[in-house]
């Protein structure tokens, strides 16, 4: 695999600092039943690194010390991690807000039946991947069948009351591009997300956030081997907006991977590059005093959350 800090650690990326801490998303490993093109976190079935009980616990004592609202979790895929349940029902205990980045296709998953009814009696906001309305163009990123086996796991979470109007259980679709471009305008892809996978399919849904690839892993190694690293590169740089600056993720979120170590985004953690750029690495326990870091370590792929709209673990910014 190409290796793309070199080309992104040189770059002229505003400063940015942290100003509140709303969110800690924590990544429960990189193990997930899919091996996807556009993964940033390079997961996949053999990827053996999974968060221990131990370190969950420390980050709810420092999400309470923080006074945090949301616990944001992701992998790999979150649900593979076998203290998912435990953990999803303790943050719930102590008032917190789950979001969980669902990989829809592991509901059918022999031995994870239990997730989607699991995630609606913890009232646990579903985040789930759909890369596209179109059956092909989801086949190519993620394998044949995934497109039927994701659409029928988000009709059962519908089953379930997630996504309907008339339902407090939140369901929301992540879009990726297939391809070296930038999302297309969130508002209108939306809109489409909504009429085909209705009129075809008869899911609904609330929000699609459209998310920019990151070149950086697995797309970042794709993009070097197939020639479009630097034109990818000069769209993003390109089509940057300093009013997109206010609003990143990255402002009120602390991403922590599997053995605690803190970075200042999921992104950052996945070049290792550490917490605010300092040389030596912070880990959770450093938080216990309640003390909020704020200064952010910026480089070239953040260019790819100020790109046009935005783009950001919530879709576009603007």
């Amino acid at each position: 695999m190409h290796d793309t800090w070199p080309l992104l650690k040189i770059s002229a990326f505003p400063e940015l600092r942290r100003e509140r801490v709303e969110t800690l998303q924590l990544n429960l490993g990189y193990l997930c039943n899919l091996s996807c093109i556009h993964c940033h976190v390079n997961a996949g079935p053999r990827r053996k690194e999974l968060m221990e009980r131990d370190t969950m616990q420390l980050a709810l004592t420092v999400a309470e010390r923080l006074r945090v609202k949301t616990l944001d979790l992701t992998g790999g895929t979150p649900e593979m991690n076998p203290h998912f349940s435990w953990l999803v029902s303790e943050a719930r205990t102590r008032g917190l807000h789950v979001m969980d980045r669902l990989n829809p296709t592991i509901i059918e998953e022999p031995g994870y039946e239990w997730v989607a009814e699991f995630l609606a009696g913890h009232r646990v906001e579903a985040i789930a991947s759909l890369p596209c309305y179109s059956q092909a163009n989801v086949d190519e990123q993620r394998g044949d069948g995934v497109f039927d086996r994701s659409i029928r796991a988000l009709r059962r979470l519908n089953a379930l009351g997630y996504g309907k109007p008339e339902s407090s259980l939140v369901l929301n679709l992540v879009y990726n591009p297939n391809g070296a471009f930038l999302p297309p305008n969130q508002d209108q892809l939306e809109a489409d997300y909504r009429r085909l996978l209705g009129e075809n399919f008869g899911i609904v849904f609330n929000r699609l956030f459209a998310i920019a690839n990151m070149p950086i892993q697995r797309y970042g190694s794709w993009l070097v081997s197939k020639g479009h690293f630097e034109s990818y590169m000069a769209t993003l740089r390109s089509a940057h907006r300093d009013a997109n600056l206010g609003t990143v993720m990255c402002r009120s979120l602390l991403s922590v991977d599997y053995r605690g170590y803190l970075f200042d985004c999921d992104f950052n953690q996945m070049l290792k590059l550490n917490l605010g750029g300092r040389s030596v690495r912070s880990h959770l326990k450093d938080l216990l005093d309640g003390t909020i870091p704020r200064r952010i370590a910026v480089a070239g792929h953040c260019y790819g959350c100020t790109a046009g709209q935005g783009s950001s673990c919530s879709g576009a910014l603007n």
